[in-house]
């Protein structure tokens, strides 16, 4: 007998992943009632997920794996720069600044592979 027939098939899996992802929310959504948004804590976790979100960016711009790595990174820094300015410019929208960024960095790379740029 495998360990799939001892829960009931796949069925019986489906069941177990589900129970053990459902009550870890239903604690979460006990516990957000309780936790303020504008507290000392909430605002550090922010920080923190800010922090890692932009030594991630940052990361990905200067140190490239996979095929973002055969990019020159004068493109990518360029693309960066229009997306930052057009994320303020549009008071702080995320939508504006990253089409404006992809659109950049196409635009750059398309040039430099056909040799115009």
């Amino acid at each position: 007998m495998t360990n799939l027939e001892l829960v009931g098939g796949m069925w019986g899996l489906l069941v177990l992943v589900s129970l053990s992802t459902y009550i870890w929310r239903a604690g979460g959504v006990l516990i957000a009632a309780r936790i303020d948004p504008a507290g000392p804590l909430s605002q550090w976790f922010a920080c923190v997920a800010y922090g890692m979100l932009a030594g991630l960016i940052s990361r990905i711009m200067l140190m490239p794996i996979g095929i973002l790595a055969e990019t020159q990174l004068v493109d990518r820094i360029a693309a960066l720069a229009v997306g930052f300015v057009l994320f303020f410019l549009f008071k702080r929208n995320l939508l504006p600044g990253t089409i404006g960024a992809t659109a950049v960095f196409l635009v750059l790379s398309t040039l430099r592979a056909k040799g115009i740029f």
